[in-house]
């Protein structure tokens, strides 16, 4: 008989170690039929995330270590350990590491999905990520709305 649940220890998920951050996949899209995906996201000191909106789903996040500045619907929050923050869908958001030093939250996306999304990224060749096409294709796919790069912060 197969469980009927989910175990992962530290450090373990399928993981994508980009150039800004090291994502692993806590709990995917078959996990929860659909309803939510959860993943551990460890940013790396360079981490900016453009202003973007979804227009179809949320997102929460759970601060675990460091401290992130988030833009969300025109106010800047700081974000230290222990914060929460939801998103709803439609509402413009941004996000980038504080002071330029590593961090690392949980984020939950609903409906599930997100794991998806970075699974055909992990297959992209260097070239796709330049061509506008085909991250327009993919972002439109899944629920992603470009909307610029993150706003400047009264701090810079």
């Amino acid at each position: 008989m197969s469980n009927r649940y989910s175990f992962l220890p530290p450090g373990e998920g399928t993981n994508y170690d980009w150039e800004n951050d090291h994502t692993f996949v806590k709990i995917t899209t078959g996990d929860t039929a659909g309803a939510y995906t959860l993943m551990e996201d460890n940013l790396k000191s360079t981490f900016a995330l453009g202003l973007h909106r979804h227009d179809h789903h949320a997102e929460t996040f759970y601060i675990l270590e460091g401290a992130l500045d988030f833009y969300i619907d025109g106010d800047w929050i700081a974000a230290l350990p222990g914060t929460t923050l939801h998103v709803p869908p439609g509402v413009p958001h941004a996000c980038r590491v504080a002071n330029k030093k590593p961090a690392r939250m949980l984020m939950i996306f609903q409906p599930a999905g997100f794991d998806e999304f970075l699974a055909e990224l992990g297959k992209m060749k260097p070239e796709d990520f330049e061509d506008t096409a085909i991250m327009e294709a993919l972002n439109a796919k899944y629920d992603i709305v470009s909307m610029g790069p993150v706003p400047a912060h009264p701090n810079d």
